[in-house]
């Protein structure tokens, strides 16, 4: 009796701390470690075999996953012969700037040989984000996904999946992509377009020696499945849908939204889209194409192809004695489709899920968006429009990267000869931006930023121009989210169009298309101490200047105070 019930108390004794532990791991944030290495690797898509910069030899690049709360450190070692950094896209990194990764503005790039250990915290956020090299066009290879799931004991605001599948849209070059962005910066004209569009890595049956290379995602009947879109291609906006099949709309840029059915989606670089997908109930005898094709509304070339994947219902062995059904899709220009589809974004805007979206404003800023010229060098033709260079601007000014980390600057007070604080609130000479442009499109370069007080709320109306042709334009905002409170086609009109803003439930995200022809308006709390990259996603836009920086001051307690560098920072 006695030995009988000492084991049981030795029993109970061993479940009570299993489940101890299991509870401890399970209900507080815990640290997790990640190591990356930047190394090369050959893969082989569409007839075309490269040696290709990757993380860990994986393309894409290996899956974080995490939960809301979690303290992950991320170590990054160099192997190649290219500099490198890495941007955590859309985390907020609250008081922890240095580990953002964005080259020359949070950190010099880590060299060949070097390393440096990203350290930060997720807050406030669930859903799904990504990483991706912050350095020159080396992202088109180097990405991944970040997946955040709740804190333990709390539900999505929908139906629990019962799979989920990251799907990322990416673009194939033949070439290397850094050769391809030094040749066009140096000829001044445009560069060459991808080979190729991606689905996880693969280009699918309409290319070339890829039917072999295509994702195949197997679904069972009647259930409904988490898809978590990332749109990684360099230079592409993307039209989404699969075959037959309606999409829910859940979250956007790792935030909730009310949810809505869409059959297309639009998604643009930076941008990520979580959707249900219910399957039908009964098994179909057919395969189902998931396609993605272009959204582009420029004047220059673009690659107009169609990337497919199929959805495959288990015991679906073969795809060649049963039909495949194709989607389609609008034409490649249809604005009208993508402004109808963004409107439809709104807010939980509920008790678990507020919107803070900041009523009174203490700054307003409109800035300008868009393509120009500068000259090219003297007794030089360039390949720009009239011999002249593409250039690419906020406010006219074309930003110029500087050699040595803005942050780094910033917070050792040594910006003499970095950065100058005369950026423009608004464009010094005021035009039809969506008309006839003026006759001087040359804009001025420099390394300028818009200093903010901590906790200045910010209102930003980003208006297309139309000097080259009206054209979309991604902008990713780092280290904030903000909300899209207003967006139209033409030019924006202070008095008409600020009467119609939502301030109730306002869609909010960290990356935003400034509308082809037209101008957006966000609206954001300047709650988070540091230096933060602002720019086009459209990354060719961006090696041509479409970008600039905000720095906003520290706050009057500690913890609004951004925090010291790591020892292990990169030097320039």
């Amino acid at each position: 009796m006695g030995v009988s019930f000492l084991l049981s108390s030795q029993f109970y004794c061993l479940l009570l701390l299993i489940s101890l532990c299991f509870y401890v791991e399970n209900s507080i944030a815990i640290t997790r470690h990640y190591k990356f290495d930047i190394i090369e690797q050959n893969v082989t898509r569409v007839c075309h075999t490269k040696s290709m910069v990757t993380v860990n030899g994986q393309f894409p690049g290996p899956r974080i996953v995490a939960r809301e709360g979690d303290r992950l450190i991320i170590h990054v070692v160099n192997h190649v012969k290219h500099n490198i950094s890495i941007h955590w896209h859309g985390i907020r990194q609250i008081r922890s700037g240095w580990a953002d990764g964005p080259a020359y503005i949070t950190q010099c790039p880590i060299q060949r040989g070097k390393s440096y250990v990203y350290n930060y915290t997720i807050e406030g956020q669930r859903g799904t984000l990504w990483w991706h090299a912050h350095i020159s066009w080396l992202r088109n290879t180097v990405y991944g996904p970040i997946v955040i799931y709740p804190k333990i004991g709390i539900s999505y605001p929908f139906p629990k999946p019962y799979k989920q599948f990251p799907i990322i849209l990416g673009e194939w070059f033949n070439a290397d992509p850094e050769a391809v962005i030094k040749e066009a910066l140096k000829s001044g004209g445009g560069p060459n377009i991808s080979d190729a569009y991606t689905i996880n890595g693969f280009p699918g049956p309409f290319y070339n020696c890829s039917t072999k290379d295509t994702y195949k995602l197997h679904v069972k009947p009647g259930k409904t499945y988490l898809l978590r879109l990332i749109n990684a291609a360099l230079n592409t906006e993307f039209f989404f849908t699969i075959a037959n099949h309606t999409l829910t709309v859940v979250d956007v840029d790792a935030v909730y939204v009310k949810p809505f059915d869409t059959k297309i989606l639009v998604i643009a670089p930076g941008q990520t889209t979580n959707v249900l997908l219910k399957t039908k109930f009964h098994h179909p005898n057919t395969t189902f194409l998931i396609t993605a094709k272009p959204y582009a509304t420029g004047q220059a070339p673009f690659d107009n192809s169609t990337v497919a994947a199929l959805l495959l219902y288990k015991h679906t062995h073969s795809t060649k004695k049963i039909p495949i059904i194709k989607p389609k899709l609008p034409v490649f220009n249809d604005s009208s489709f993508v402004m109808k589809f963004t409107n439809k974004f709104r807010s939980l805007a509920s008790k678990d899920f507020p919107c803070n979206v900041p009523k009174e404003i203490s700054k307003q800023f409109f800035f300008t968006i868009g393509l120009g010229t500068k000259p090219c060098h003297k007794n030089k033709t360039c390949q720009g429009p009239n011999g002249a260079r593409f250039s690419a601007s906020v406010n006219n000014v074309s930003f110029t990267m500087p050699k040595k980390a803005l942050l780094q600057s910033h917070f050792f007070g040594q910006s003499k000869g970095v950065y100058t604080l005369d950026f423009p609130r608004k464009p010094l000479i005021p035009f039809n931006y969506t008309g006839n442009p003026p006759n001087n499109t040359m804009v001025r370069k420099g390394t300028k930023v818009v200093v903010l007080p901590y906790n200045a709320s910010v209102e930003l109306i980003m208006q297309d121009t139309g000097i080259l042709g009206v054209e979309s334009h991604p902008l990713h905002l780092h280290g904030f989210n903000f909300f899209v409170v207003g967006q139209g086609f033409g030019n924006f009109d202070p008095k008409k169009d600020r009467s119609g803003f939502n301030l109730v439930d306002p869609v909010e995200r960290n990356t935003i298309g400034v509308p082809s022809g037209g101008w957006v308006a966000i609206r954001f709390l300047a709650d988070n101490p540091g230096v933060w990259f602002m720019h086009c996603h459209l990354e060719v836009h961006t090696s041509w200047g479409l970008k600039m920086a905000w720095i906003v001051k520290d706050g009057e307690h500690p913890h609004q105070k951004l925090l010291p560098p790591p020892a292990d920072l990169p030097q320039c």
